[in-house]
């Protein structure tokens, strides 16, 4: 395979991770957004939730397109609406125009899910797959320290607004350079049997399933941490996104950790089982510890989170794998879109779940789903 795989992959990551910094951004506006639209913990869920709820209409359709039109020309136009999306959100003038437009942002910039993994997926050997799906996964908790460090004193300056602009920002340049960058891959071997349209196979159905009950349990740390340390442990916000940022890079380095793992051991499903084993364990650490001194509560919250973000790229490259390159749009689109129903449901249910009980309790509940996600990808032979 040619260097100019190390480009794609560059480009694939960097336009993944504008996208991602738009939901993991979000979590660390959460203050601002309460206090600007005056916003319940359960409003704030539901504007939490806007992008996940706009990406469920459209991962599909962009999987699809990726197959038929390539890449460059999805990513692209993608990015470059939802960068548009998120401007408008910025001057939204009450709560119903801020949801529908982080909706559109994140309808419009799920087109870099299946474009960017399609891409990597072409000009990388089955050998390399898993470490390459790894680093292209990993931008997104990178994306995450990005959001985390960056977004507190862009608005500490310029306010909310500012804070939004600049997730905008980022898209359009992204998606200006997947438009100049990107090319189609070479004809290669297949991976794994034709099996005529993804969505025929089984095993698609039980990876994206499973995968969608471990996103459930991930938006428990990744939505609502700044918000249980600030609000009910009475953190600043910046030591609070602090620890987000921290659990952002844990991840970042178990994925391609888990990544290369995989590639050594030739499988997937195996290390995807083991690395939700552990995390389910870790939630369950942070529940037992959800009032304990923050000297033991944020150590537990800093593996529970980075353990919840170690096994995307192992799904997303199993998913891909059993599919082959030539539907693995389809496929990847199927499977991200199961990911962002998961992820819409999380996290207005997870607040609704604080307010009834306590935060303990969800994150208890939430250490049960890890397990669930597990029993349906285990007999899997990826």
């Amino acid at each position: 395979m040619s260097r100019y795989r190390w480009t794609i992959l560059g480009l694939g990551a960097a336009a993944q991770g504008s996208y991602a910094a738009i939901f993991l951004g979000l979590p660390v506006l959460a203050p601002a957004l309460q206090a600007e639209y005056e916003l319940s913990l359960t409003g704030i869920g539901v504007v939490l939730a806007a992008p996940n709820f706009g990406s469920v209409a459209t991962l599909l359709a962009w999987g699809l397109a990726a197959d038929r039109f390539g890449e460059r020309v999805v990513l692209g136009a993608g990015l470059l609406v939802a960068g548009t999306a998120l401007a408008a959100a910025a001057f939204a003038p009450e709560t119903g125009v801020l949801v529908a437009a982080l909706a559109v942002a994140g309808a419009a910039g799920a087109s870099v899910n299946a474009a960017s993994g399609r891409a990597v997926m072409g000009w990388f050997d089955p050998a390399e797959r898993g470490f390459a799906l790894a680093l292209r996964q990993t931008s997104n908790p990178l994306a995450g320290v990005l959001a985390a460090v960056a977004l507190p004193p862009i608005v500490a300056a310029g306010g909310l607004r500012a804070g939004l602009l600049a997730l905008a920002g980022l898209c359009a340049a992204t998606a200006t350079a997947g438009v100049v960058g990107l090319r189609e891959a070479p004809p290669g071997p297949e991976v794994g049997p034709h099996i005529g349209h993804p969505l025929r196979d089984t095993r698609i159905w039980r990876v994206s399933a499973g995968s969608g009950l471990l996103v459930l349990a991930q938006m428990s740390i990744l939505s609502f941490t700044v918000l249980f340390l600030h609000g009910e442990r009475g953190l600043s916000t910046a030591a609070a996104a602090g620890v987000l940022a921290g659990i952002q890079a844990a991840g970042a380095v178990l994925r391609i950790a888990a990544g290369r793992w995989s590639d050594r051991l030739g499988a997937r499903i195996a290390p995807l089982l083991r690395l939700s084993f552990a995390f389910a364990a870790g939630l369950a650490l942070t529940a037992a510890l959800a009032s304990a001194p923050l000297a033991l509560l944020v150590p537990a919250l800093l593996v529970a989170g980075a353990l919840s973000q170690s096994w995307n790229g192992l799904s997303f490259t199993a998913t891909a794998e059993i599919a082959g390159r030539a539907r693995s749009g389809a496929a990847l689109g199927f499977q991200q879109t199961s990911l962002a129903v998961a992820a819409a449901v999380a996290t207005p249910v997870f607040a609704a779940t604080v307010e009834a009980s306590s935060w303990g309790i969800a994150f208890g509940l939430a250490a049960l789903l890890p397990l669930a996600g597990a029993r349906l990808v285990r007999r899997i032979a990826v």
